[in-house]
């Protein structure tokens, strides 16, 4: 079947080629380099992320010194006061991941946000000092480093720390956001105020920012290591100003906390490897799942983006997002989920004959999809790395919303998340609007939220050849999958793959986001006309990925031209 495209969705789609290849460095060409490549949300985060490879670092030492810089560069969702997965892949075929997702604090309880009729109580779930969970990117990046980075702590931290005490260009992106606090009156932001307003007016685009309390809490991990965010004055401010304003985070929390190291989830497609981060992120579960619904069918044949295509794609997005809800949470508190089951082949032979190639099935909000067998922020950020040696990195880490709660501690220069809002918040309310309410993502002390991040690195013969993540909330497995589908189905260089529109299905609720320019009409009309229903969005998530050509040795990064000041950088 072929689709007709009208002049004026062609030329739509000619000015989305354009306006792309226009707005970012990589566009649709991807950057080649030979030694290594770092793929950021910030052109100074990946530029500090290149140097520290360009004196010796591995793609681990990379990797700190990138997430640091981000912490100073992008407020909205680099952090210390966040939470993220951390995936890794060796030259020499190992692999593991780092889990540093936040924590609820061990005084939550499964109803602390609900009212006395049982509804949530002033947005407190994403609003305020109850929606904060107790942070772990620091701990995570120390973690990593203690067992596979080879530079000094020290060397990896500074130059976040130069970044913070010389100050950094404002940008356009943080127009909004500093507008939003000059209007805020109430004594929760004054921390905030201080630190991104110029004695409470804005900076404007280009004006020098600088951030001496947040340079200050640098150098005391610089000295300290995790203990210098943990314990000592970070904590203590932490602790202060959780209690000043009924938080729920004490002291005991903070020096009690602790990532953990976990094997990833593994999947094989199409001859490839593939691997994601396991629970409490969703990202491999899905993806792997979805992947091996997709290997039974020629994507290839059905055309990139063809109504067919996106029709089957919908279908395994809205399985492995049913199953997501109904079995996936924290594995220390979940421990019989069925993942062997979720990723294995064979589920997905039981899975693939359901699907009716000319009719969307409905998601069912009170059986599950039985019969086929809270919306989640989109300000999380995502980079890629590779060292001289093959070495890569995947790491997706995030505040939640963006700017997390808009809380900074006051004294510490730093925003804490909001990440207690990807609990389920009301026990065993599940509806159609997306609302869900299933026993594994629910509040309990000490738990980690379910997360869709999906840091993912795909090898060939024990070697990386894709390594990929986004932001996006629960848009950020479907952004990741199509990116793969796009390398490995339909021949895409990593530039390409990135920069081709997208479309997202979550289950519920039961309707696909399309972006809204790069579709043609015919296309969205015959998909509709299986049954789905269509919304548009502006862009949907902010991919940064690379591609190693293993035979040549040239590596190339791509920067999503959806992300304001993403670029790739390498050497």
């Amino acid at each position: 079947m072929h689709n007709q495209i009208n002049p004026s969705s062609l030329l739509a789609v000619l000015m989305l080629v354009f306006s792309f290849q226009l707005s970012a460095q990589s566009g649709r060409i991807p950057i080649p380099a030979k030694n290594g490549m770092v793929v950021s949300s910030h052109y100074l985060g990946s530029q500090a992320g290149k140097d520290i490879l360009a004196k010796g670092g591995n793609a681990v030492d990379a990797a700190v010194a990138t997430a640091f810089a981000l912490a100073v560069t992008l407020p909205s969702a680099g952090n210390l006061g966040g939470g993220g997965f951390l995936v890794y892949h060796g030259a020499d075929g190992n692999q593991t991941t780092f889990n540093f997702r936040e924590k609820a604090p061990k005084a939550a309880t499964q109803t602390m946000f609900l009212d006395k009729n049982g509804e949530i109580k002033d947005n407190s779930n994403h609003s305020g000092t109850l929606s904060v969970g107790v942070p772990g990117t620091v701990a995570g990046l120390w973690a990593a480093h203690q067992k596979m980075g080879k530079l000094p702590w020290k060397d990896l931290v500074q130059p976040a720390i130069d970044l913070a005490e010389k100050g950094i260009p404002s940008s356009w992106a943080m127009q909004g956001f500093q507008k939003r606090m000059m209007k805020e009156k109430a004594a929760i932001y004054d921390g905030t105020k201080k630190a991104f307003l110029k004695n409470g007016q804005l900076y404007e685009p280009g004006e020098t920012w600088k951030q001496p309390d947040l340079a200050a809490t640098l150098k005391r991990i610089q000295k300290d290591g995790r203990d210098g965010f943990y314990k000592g004055k970070t904590a203590k401010l932490i602790a202060k100003y959780m209690k000043k304003h009924n938080g729920l985070i004490t002291k005991d929390d903070l020096a009690d906390y602790q990532p953990t190291e976990q094997q990833p989830i593994h999947g094989k497609y199409r001859g490839y490897d593939v691997y994601g981060m396991p629970p409490p992120s969703s990202g491999g579960v899905a993806i792997v799942e979805m992947l091996n619904i997709l290997e039974g069918f020629n994507l290839q044949k059905m055309g990139h983006n063809s109504a067919t295509y996106l029709h089957i794609l919908t279908e395994a997005m809205r399985t492995a997002f049913a199953d997501r809800a109904e079995h996936i949470g924290d594995p220390l508190f979940n421990p019989e989920m069925p993942i062997e089951e979720l990723i294995s082949k064979e589920y997905a032979d039981k899975i693939r004959p359901t699907i009716d190639w000319f009719k969307a099935t409905e998601s069912d909000s009170a059986k599950f999809n039985r019969v086929r067998f809270m919306e989640e922020s989109e300000e999380t950020t995502h980079f890629s790395i590779v060292d001289k040696d093959g070495n890569a990195v995947s790491l997706t880490y995030t505040l939640e919303y963006s700017y997390g709660s808009r809380i900074t501690v006051e004294g510490a220069g730093f925003l804490l998340n909001n990440e207690m809002g990807d609990f389920n918040p009301i026990p065993g309310r599940t509806t159609r609007r997306g609302l869900v309410g299933t026993k594994p993502n629910l509040v309990a002390p000490e738990k980690r939220m379910l997360s869709s991040m999906s840091p993912t690195i795909v090898a060939k013969d024990g070697k990386p050849v894709l390594i990929i993540g986004s932001p996006g909330g629960r848009t950020i497995i479907n952004t990741t999958l199509q990116v793969i589908l796009n390398v490995i189905d339909h021949g895409m260089t990593v530039g390409e793959a990135i920069e081709a529109p997208r479309i997202h299905h979550q289950w519920l609720p039961d309707r696909t986001s399309f972006e809204k320019l790069g579709f043609s009409p015919d296309t969205k009309k015959l998909y509709q006309m299986m049954g789905h229903e269509i919304y548009h969005r502006g862009t949907q998530g902010r991919a940064m990925g690379i591609y190693l050509d293993q035979k040549e040795g040239i590596i190339y990064g791509a920067a999503d031209s959806r992300s304001f000041d993403g670029r790739a950088v390498g050497y």
